[in-house]
């Protein structure tokens, strides 16, 4: 009950009583592709991440369009992640907590401090996570009382995770390896090296079977993320093409790639370490310490007095109270030199909580001076109750983005009809929806989205070559707004507003077709 029933009965309550909101717009674009909405047809392959579940979720979109079969699976995927977490801390704790209900009620607080945000504010990014992190010390623990099974159960949920974010999977997976180690000595490093193949093998298969047009669409998305993401680049511009593709990138206008290519950042482009480091990366750092303080103080806390009990042990596990420290000094380092949204920094410390907790199990337990003990039960206390607030009014603001996005999108679906629609900084509307929902039409219709990451998609030329009969973004563009059918989606963000201006300027579109009042939507 403890390990199966107790996450599920938690990941519906929180579902249930306080929603489930998409922390970005990643995962309503991801679905919209897979759909057929963004597409000339159903996207069976994103070339990035979902890797084979994107055919299979594809398939089922195609045969049950109306289903949030994203939603149900990444859920579904998330939850298993839980289900072995549990079953990993409820191993652990047996040999040291006798009482069952203590477990239960240590188990809801490491849910509640370490899982329910997975649930509440969702994101694709957190399943590979938790699931890759979760397989391996599944596997490795129960590989000490000889059962090999699981390490079928390990690699099959290491893969899946990888499947979905390669990148995430092996995050995850440096981060608990220490933990293995502890748990299961040889057989964890066994087990590793197994995980270690496998990722590599996934990456060279990957490697083979990527097309031309996948190879560059990567490439541009790692460099534009360089750029938009993690501020490594310095724009140095010399042309107006070029202020205009700066531009371009800033607002996610990707999709002309005789505007925004692999020759433009090489040409414009300029990684700059001395500015970097004098004006990027103490802004960042200070953003990410914020981040952890305002929005972990629960989860470090926790880390703190248990890094705190490990270094009371007598013979402490080597390492066990220096690793917490490690990984926070990792994820500081990741948020200045990439970045670290919640979505990557709460599920790597919730694996770090796990593997903190595999190392005392290792040995017998400190006995606290009460003093000691009164004072660390004091402090969770206190930040329990303010995470709890802290929670409850996100919920709230959660749920107010929710009503106005889903609003505004069943607005423009009806609006649009059967008709084709052209769009352009929609991507805010997309946070903050159900999983659990899908806010267009089942119509014919389709949606082309002129900003947002997956506008150098493959399937983007496709679409425009579907409506348009042409690949070229200016020339479709010039042919779909003469047309009587298609309904228009320009935004009240005027900086996005004045870019398509300058666009349709440079590209000879005229401007009289960007604010046609019989097909021209404001959707505020």
């Amino acid at each position: 009950m403890r390990i199966v029933g107790l996450p599920v009965l938690l990941v519906l309550l929180v579902a249930i009583g306080l929603g489930s909101y998409y922390e970005t717009n990643d995962d309503v674009v991801i679905t919209l592709l897979l759909r057929g909405r963004t597409a000339a047809a159903p996207v069976t392959n994103l070339h990035l991440y979902f890797h084979g579940w994107s055919w299979l979720l594809a398939q089922l979109y195609t045969y049950w369009p109306a289903v949030p079969w994203y939603g149900l699976v990444l859920y579904g995927l998330l939850t298993f992640a839980l289900v072995l977490l549990f079953a990993v801390l409820e191993r652990l704790m047996a040999q040291h907590v006798r009482s069952g209900w203590a477990r239960a009620g240590l188990l809801v607080f490491f849910f509640f401090a370490a899982a329910l945000e997975h649930v509440l504010w969702f994101n694709y990014m957190r399943v590979s996570l938790l699931l890759a992190g979760a397989a391996v010390l599944f596997a490795a623990q129960h590989s000490t009382h000889g059962r090999r099974w699981s390490w079928i159960i390990g690699l099959v949920g290491v893969a899946a995770a990888w499947a979905i974010r390669p990148s995430a999977a092996i995050l995850a997976v440096a981060v608990v390896a220490p933990a293995a180690w502890w748990v299961a000595g040889r057989r964890g490093s066994q087990l590793l090296l197994l995980v270690a193949v496998l990722f590599a093998a996934g990456s060279a298969g990957l490697a083979f079977s990527r097309s031309p047009e996948s190879a560059r669409y990567r490439r541009l998305d790692v460099l534009k993320s360089n750029y938009s993401d993690y501020q490594l680049y310095r724009a140095a511009p010399q042309t107006p093409a070029d202020r205009l593709a700066v531009a371009a990138v800033q607002e996610w206008l990707l999709g002309d790639s005789t505007l925004v290519n692999e020759a433009f950042f090489e040409r414009v482009m300029r990684p700059d370490v001395p500015y970097f480091l004098q004006h990027q990366a103490l802004l960042k750092l200070g953003l990410t310490l914020r981040q952890l303080l305002r929005d972990y103080f629960l989860v470090l806390l926790t880390s703190a007095l248990l890094a705190g009990i490990a270094f009371r042990q007598q013979r402490p596990v080597r390492g066990a109270w220096l690793y917490p420290v490690a990984v926070v000094l990792g994820l500081l380092v990741l948020g200045v030199v990439l970045k670290l949204p919640p979505r990557l920094a709460l599920p790597l410390l919730g694996l770090m909580l796990v593997a903190q907790v595999a190392a005392l199990a290792q040995r017998s337990l400190p006995r606290l001076p009460p003093g000691w003990r009164a004072l660390g039960v004091g402090l969770l206390v206190v930040a329990v109750g303010l995470y709890g607030y802290k929670t409850l009014h996100r919920v709230g603001v959660l749920r107010q983005e929710q009503r106005g996005h889903a609003a505004a999108l069943t607005s423009l679906s009806r609006q649009a009809g059967g008709r084709n629609v052209i769009a352009a900084g929609l991507e805010e509307t997309f946070k903050a929806l159900s999983p659990f929902a899908n806010y267009d039409q089942p119509t014919n219709g389709r949606w082309l989205l002129l900003t947002g990451w997956p506008a150098p998609d493959p399937s983007q030329p496709q679409l425009r070559q579907h409506l348009a009969g042409t690949r070229d973004q200016a020339a479709a563009l010039r042919h779909l707004l003469t047309q009587p059918d298609m309904v228009v989606w320009w935004p009240p963000n005027e900086s996005v507003a004045n870019l398509l201006r300058q666009y349709a300027k440079a590209h000879n579109i005229p401007p009289a077709l960007l604010h046609q009042p019989e097909n021209l939507y404001l959707l505020r």
